[in-house]
This record gives C-alpha cells, structure tokens and sequence, in this order.
C-alpha cells in the first residue's frame, strides 16, 4: 500500500479542512437502524447527510474548495455543472462567501433542485441533455470568461472537504469496523477513506471502507480491474447523484490504494432500500444516498460487524419519489399489475373481482378496453392493479385466476 503521505490528500488536508467549515455546515446525526441490523445481524447506523445545509454532503466541499480561492479569483466568480447536489452545495458556499456562482444545469433537471439552486442565489443556465453536456459549456464558459471552475470531484480540496464526514463517523461510532457509502466520481469515497484509513492506522485497528454503485453506472469495478480509468458507454440508473460514466483521476488514485472494495446494486435493491427508509427509518433519501443500505439489505458486504452507512442526500424529485415507491413496492411482491383477456359478457369482471377479494388481495386500479390490435371481436382486455403482500402472495393470486381459466400476465 502506498504511503498515506504520498496521497494527493492527507489526513492533515483533511483536518485543516473541518477546521475551515466550522460553522458553515452541520455535523449531522448517527441514528441507529435495528430493523436494518436485524437482517444483517450486526448494530447498523446511519450517518445523516441528507440532513445536511442543501440537502447533501456536497456543500462540504464545495465550500472548501471555494474559501482557499484567493481574492483574484473570488472576483472572477465561479462557474460548474450539476444535476443537483454539487449545484446546491455551491450554491450556498458562494452565498456565504459573496462569490458569485454561475451553475450549468441540464435541460430537464428536477424543478425542485432548479428552484433550490436559484434559491440560494446562484445564476442557473440550462444547457445539454445530461450533467456530461452541462460540464462541457461549463468548462467552456470558464475558459472563456476566466471564471474558477469547481469540479464535483475531481479536486483535492473538493476529497478533503468530504473527508470530514469520516471524521465525525469516527468520533461519533467509535468501534465503527465498516463504513459503506455510494460512489459517483469518486470524491466522497476517497476522502472518507483517506480519513478512516489513517485514523485506523493511528489507533492500531482496521476499519473497512466499501463503496457501492448502481449496476448500471459502474465504472469503479472494471476501472479498479484494468489498475486504469475505464469509461462506461452508457449510464442509466435512477440514482442520478452517482450516474458518472467515468472515475474522477484524483479519486481513483486513492480510491485503488486505501478502499477494500467497491460493490453494486441493482434498480430494484435501490427501490427496495427507499421504501424501507421511508417506512422504518422515516426518513426522506435519494436513490443515490440509499444504495449503502441496498447493499447491506442485499447480503452482498459479508461479515461488514458494527457498520455506518453515508446516507449522501435527500434532495428526490418527488415525480421520481412517486415512480420508485412503485417500484419497490413491486419488487417487495406489494403491488402487483396483471393484464388478461376475458370474454365481453356481464358478470366476467365480476368474476375476476371475486376471485382477487377471495385471494385476500386488493384492487387499485382497473383499465378496460375492448379497441386494440390484438383484441378480437367479442374479446375485452383488462389491466388490474392489485395491492399484495408479498411475492408468495402474488403467486397464490395468479394460481386462483388461472385455477378459473383466466390467464393473467404480470406487467412490468
């Protein structure tokens, strides 16, 4: 392993970093998960930085990053590019510090980040279809007009501003032996991990650090296997808070030395792991903040003992909110949507009502149709939504229907 000193950020950049923010953000809280706990069979807890200023750890460094500006620099303003969080954050460090900021959204970003960002006073231009877009006329307009451009991750003031979240863990959960967060770019991961790694060796212990992705914006796995940044050519998740295609090159070189393992979840796990937030911790979480608990929920972090998990941001549209609770009450096996086709005559809608309440399941919704191109004459197809509780549940509803020659299809 290479030298903790030898690092692009340090244990002492860390330090004077937490030092720098002081007042300006809010230590947040360590809630402990026993439900969570239970199914891992060791004590849980969650450090809360959906809690923080802006709704996400970003402002952490955002802040950092922009206080070691010298006064040159704060005249020429700030310009960067972002879905949300790394907006917000800049946001509000600029307004602390009367820089001006200039942030590069994509067209159809979330209306609630948009508003927030423009709330905390920074100048929003909406440009691109994704954050990659946003970036590139972000770097541009900093080339152009001599604005300082704060990159999400790739910056070492930007890792040691993050780090201090590791700082507080340690302090707040002492005999911590796994800390587990998400991972986008890299910039949380590597700090945290730079914090942890030398605070461990400090104390003589070894505390596991583990990152998790989203299965479909993981570019951390084959980067960490090819010892290379490798770039994915496609990224599709609902955790839009870590759909980076590519790992930032200062985080990756951290991350490759200090971090014992980067894992991945499914769509499905993260659904699974928002609803049980909502339901057993109450609290508000965005995909990309949740995918720790997705992965303990999972099974895939063996033998993880005492574990924190980063709960990153709470800032979710709640358009989206609404497509993931149905998602994961899905993938729980509690809501379940069946297409069939019947013969259009009284009494078979009834009869297919009965059949649901008999199975001790309930109807949501009914669509009713008798035009398409695969419905026949005399035919009418039907889509039920119907409230379950569980996927062995799910199972028994359909054997009934198909006991009483129905042929019920299950929609995704």
């Amino acid at each position: 392993m290479t030298a903790l000193t030898q690092l692009p950020v340090t244990l002492d950049d860390i330090v004077q970093a937490r030092q720098l923010l002081g007042s300006v953000i809010e230590q947040t809280p360590i809630e402990q998960s026993r439900a969570l706990g239970r199914m891992v069979g060791s004590d849980v807890f969650f450090k809360c930085e959906n809690l923080q200023r802006a709704g996400s750890f970003k402002v952490r460094g955002a802040y950092v990053r922009m206080a070691r500006l010298t006064a040159e620099e704060r005249a020429r303003g700030v310009v960067a590019a972002s879905a949300g969080n790394h907006a917000q954050g800049v946001a509000v460090a600029a307004a602390r510090l009367g820089i001006k900021a200039r942030i590069y959204m994509p067209l159809g970003v979330a209306l609630p980040k948009l508003a927030a960002t423009r709330g905390h006073g920074a100048e929003v231009v909406l440009h691109g279809h994704n954050v990659d877009e946003a970036l590139a006329e972000a770097q541009r307009y900093a080339q152009e007009s001599g604005a300082v451009f704060v990159h999400p991750f790739d910056n070492a003031d930007i890792i040691a501003g993050q780090g201090t979240i590791g700082l507080e863990i340690l302090e707040q959960i002492p005999a911590v032996d796994t800390i587990v967060m998400g991972v986008g770019g890299g910039g949380l991961l590597a700090g945290v991990a730079t914090a942890v790694k030398a605070k461990a060796r400090e104390l003589g212990r070894e505390i596991k650090v583990i990152g998790v992705q989203a299965e479909n914006a993981a570019a951390y796995p084959p980067s960490l296997a090819a010892d290379a940044l490798v770039p994915l050519k496609k990224v599709s998740t609902m955790a839009d808070g870590i759909a980076v295609g590519r790992p930032g090159q200062l985080p990756f070189a951290i991350i490759r030395e200090l971090v014992d393992d980067v894992v991945t979840v499914s769509e499905d796990a993260l659904a699974r792991a928002l609803i049980f937030l909502l339901e057993r911790a109450k609290l508000v979480v965005e995909p990309a903040g949740a995918v720790g608990v997705a992965a303990l929920m999972e099974g895939v972090i063996e033998n993880p003992g005492t574990t924190a998990v980063i709960l990153s941001g709470g800032n979710i549209d709640p358009m989206l909110m609404l497509k993931v609770i149905q998602r994961g009450l899905f993938a729980s096996g509690r809501f379940m949507s069946v297409r069939m086709m019947l013969d259009d005559r009284p009494g078979s809608l009834a009869q297919i009502s009965r059949i649901i309440a008999e199975s001790d399941a309930n109807v949501t919704r009914v669509d009713h149709t008798r035009i398409g191109g695969s419905i026949s004459m005399g035919d009418v197809a039907i889509t039920i939504d119907i409230e379950t509780k569980g996927h062995e549940h799910c199972e028994l509803v359909l054997r009934n229907l198909r006991a009483e020659g129905f042929q019920p299809v299950v929609v995704h």
